[in-house]
């Protein structure tokens, strides 16, 4: 039995922010519904390299569709029309959940906005993303990750510095902001059900980008707040800490992120350079920052003759926290990543296998299911013959009339 088995969710969502959000509901075990567009669905279906059928035809998934969607059902409604928007409120009265990311007020036209359906089922948990939140200036604009990434000042501390060749700001590569919120929203709707067991009543959750961006910067910005100067970009070194950095081997370079004054011991001790420990320029946190060009250029010396996995035997074995810089394919053939089974293969209603990334939320007492990302309104009868009792007469003239 898993954590949210009794809970269904009306999903309203699409591209990364909200489908993130509602995945981690659906790893938990709840029956999570996806609305989608008629003969379009959610944006992401065409987003990366398609999945492809036992036939060799595209199955109308995409990379991003596939990250973002296992364990789901798939409803195709056009909300747009009467019958439609008035399927989705039957839907939503047999729901514990909503969530979407339209654009501030959108829903509203369609009487499935969160004042709308909590009206028809108080115990509703409804949960808005946007970029801005529904107020204030920037309320109605839109919001993509990467312009939240450089209007909060996350990219501003990503990348190396502007007096670097190639220094400029950096946003991450994957939308960074996009999954955060989407994991805050999950948390939230978790904490609005467990309060729901107390009062009978659901809540409206107002999830922002902004505010979600801004929550993951905080560690830098609190430096700020106590300095009034925002630390420079320095590429991949830590500003705070030497050496911790990446370091060149005879077979590609590696990260040494050395924290304290018991790693750098250890460092110098596994690579031979034992002299160093007591150097006046290097034997506190802040004489290695100060003189970081003399420490990493002291161990880049050495590592550079050696052979990579050699090196982080090494320093593995000193208790000195190292590793490789992989490629994505690269880790999934490492051990640990073997080990806790970071890939799992999938069952496709088109007749192939297929590979999906292991969710963090699969926990030794609670497994998490492992279901395809559905087709395009793969569920849409059984959903609604199942949750409404509509009957197959009355499904088929729904989809004669292509509300459905």
């Amino acid at each position: 039995m898993l954590a949210l088995h009794s809970i269904r969710v009306l999903d309203l969502t699409r591209v990364v922010s909200g489908p993130w959000a509602t995945q981690a509901l659906a790893d938990m075990g709840a029956d999570v519904i996806k609305i989608e567009r008629p003969g379009q669905g959610d944006d992401t279906r065409r987003i990366g390299p398609p999945v492809m059928g036992a036939d060799g035809q595209p199955t109308g998934e995409a990379a991003y569709f596939v990250a973002c969607n296992r364990n789901k059902r798939s409803v195709t409604v056009d909300i747009a029309s009467e019958a439609g928007a008035a399927l989705v409120r039957e839907l939503a009265l047999q729901c514990d959940v909503v969530v979407e990311n339209y654009k501030v007020g959108n829903l509203e036209r369609f009487g499935l906005d969160s004042q709308s359906l909590r009206a028809i089922n108080p115990r509703l948990v409804y949960c808005s993303i946007n970029g801005f939140g529904p107020d204030g200036p920037y309320a109605r604009l839109p919001a993509y990750d990467y312009v939240i990434q450089g209007l909060t000042g996350l990219m501003s501390t990503c990348g190396r510095g502007d007096d670097q060749p190639g220094g400029e700001p950096m946003r991450t590569a994957v939308p960074l902001t996009d999954q955060v919120t989407g994991l805050y929203a999950a948390l939230s709707i978790v904490g609005a059900l467990f309060k729901r067991m107390t009062t009978g009543v659901g809540e409206h959750i107002d999830m922002a980008m902004i505010d979600c961006a801004t929550a993951i910067v905080s560690p830098l910005s609190a430096a700020l707040f106590l300095t009034g100067q925002q630390a420079p970009r320095v590429g991949n070194d830590n500003p705070i800490a030497a050496p911790s950095g990446l370091f060149q081997t005879l077979d590609g370079k590696m990260i040494i992120a050395s924290g304290n004054d018991g790693q750098w011991a250890a460092i110098c001790k596994a690579l031979g350079i034992e002299h160093l420990i007591d150097d006046p320029r290097l034997n506190s946190p802040t004489a290695r920052v100060e003189h970081r060009e003399l420490c990493h250029g002291s161990i880049d010396a050495v590592t550079r003759h050696r052979h990579r996995a050699d090196v982080i035997a090494a320093l593995n074995k000193a208790g000195v926290p190292c590793g490789p810089i992989n490629d994505i394919a690269q880790f999934f053939s490492d051990p640990q990543a073997q080990h806790r089974q970071m890939a799992r293969k999938v069952a496709h209603p088109a007749g192939v296998e297929l590979t999906l990334t292991r969710s963090p939320l699969d926990q030794a007492q609670s497994p998490a299911p492992y279901r395809a990302p559905p087709q395009l309104g793969q569920h849409t009868d059984e959903v609604l013959t199942d949750v409404l009792g509509l009957s197959a007469q009355r499904i088929a003239a729904l989809r004669a009339a292509q509300v459905v």
